[in-house]
């Protein structure tokens, strides 16, 4: 076990993934930010519509659909990386796209359905993830203190989402509207004291370790703290479309592309087969920006046609829904499979070596 201080100067060693300024911003400047924003829309009278075509770019354009294309950066951009496993990250594309069209030709609510809750379980395993590499990070390895973390997250982020599926329909939705079940209020009822139960074993666990025993992991603590605060009021809280994009999607989105960047920019500083300008977050950003508007672009004159002020309206797509949704869907069906892939320690040397720096 870390003991959080340092053996030769004594001073406190905190275990931050990256570094103090690095994870406060990733964690806690991308809650604040969310935060701000529901409390602006709250003043400003935007909970009760849809969510704002501002704050649409800015959070889905721009955070979330660019995220999915982040993870190009990890495998699809990295020459050493798609020699390992080049099979895997062929066949998951094309595989998503043949099962996706045969899912959405027989009954599109049931392809939509099936893509809620595949993200759905990708947007929770983020968070316990985080946990998980923090507590690496430190060192922590007792069985009571890993149940308390993960009880913790999981029920910081399932008992919303409980709570959500016995309460629809509701004015917000993940994809389309019904495109959850609807369960019987008694599960939300029951999970609602294990909730509280488990964020207070946390806290009490968490501030014991700093007091008695001088070992402290804030950036742990503020994953857990971020997610619970956020995913309470975005979907317990209230009932607005509004508040549900801003409290759901930054905090997901933004640290991820905080991770690939970072990860990759240390994996170019020591392969010289990888340009290091490539890294830069000037373009980094540039092209997952780009991806995103494109894939956006071909969603609102393909399906939508929402948004001609945006993406214009042209008559260019014409080929049958059943191939043309499961297609576009194919970067972030690829995005939720490969995750649970790429982002694994024993094989991603780049995330090992940033738990062991």
């Amino acid at each position: 076990m870390n003991s959080g201080k340092s053996v030769n100067s004594g001073a406190l060693s905190i275990p931050w993934l990256f570094d103090a300024a690095t994870d406060l911003s990733m964690f806690g400047g991308s809650a604040a930010i969310a935060l701000l924003l529901l409390a602006a829309g709250h003043e400003l009278q935007w909970l009760s519509g849809d969510t704002p075509d501002w704050l649409w770019i800015a959070a889905v354009l721009l955070i979330d659909v660019a995220h999915v294309y982040a993870t190009g950066f990890r495998v699809y951009f990295d020459q050493e990386e798609r020699q390992r496993r080049p099979w895997l990250y062929l066949l998951t594309p094309l595989l998503a796209f043949v099962i996706g069209a045969a899912v959405y030709s027989e009954n599109s609510g049931t392809f939509w359905r099936l893509l809620a809750y595949l993200a759905v379980f990708h947007f929770v395993r983020q968070q316990y993830g985080w946990v998980a590499l923090y507590r690496a990070k430190a060192g922590e390895q007792t069985r009571a203190g890993r149940w308390v973390d993960t009880a913790a997250i999981y029920l910081a982020t399932m008992y919303p989402l409980a709570h959500w599926h016995a309460a629809s329909p509701r004015r917000f939705h993940w994809f389309q509207e019904g495109d959850f079940f609807r369960l019987p209020a008694l599960i939300a009822e029951v999970l609602q004291p294990c909730y509280w139960l488990a964020l207070g074993l946390y806290a009490i666990r968490s501030m014991w370790r700093a007091i008695a025993a001088h070992e402290y992991n804030p950036g742990k603590d503020l994953v857990v703290a971020t997610t619970a605060i956020c995913w309470y009021v975005g979907i317990v809280a209230m009932n607005s479309d509004y508040a549900f994009t801003v409290t759901n999607v930054i905090i997901h989105g933004v640290p991820y592309l905080v991770l690939v960047y970072r990860t990759q920019r240390t994996k170019s500083a020591t392969d010289t087969s990888i340009p290091p300008r490539r890294f830069g977050s000037v373009t980094f950003l540039a092209i997952v920006w780009l991806l995103a508007y494109v894939e956006e672009f071909l969603w609102d004159n393909g399906v939508w046609q929402e948004r001609s002020w945006l993406f214009g309206s042209f008559a260019c797509l014409n080929a049958p829904e059943w191939i043309l949704v499961p297609l576009l869907a194919v970067p972030q069906l690829t995005h939720y499979i490969l995750d649970g892939f790429i982002w694994k320690r024993r094989t991603n040397r780049d995330l090992e070596a940033i738990v062991r720096r």
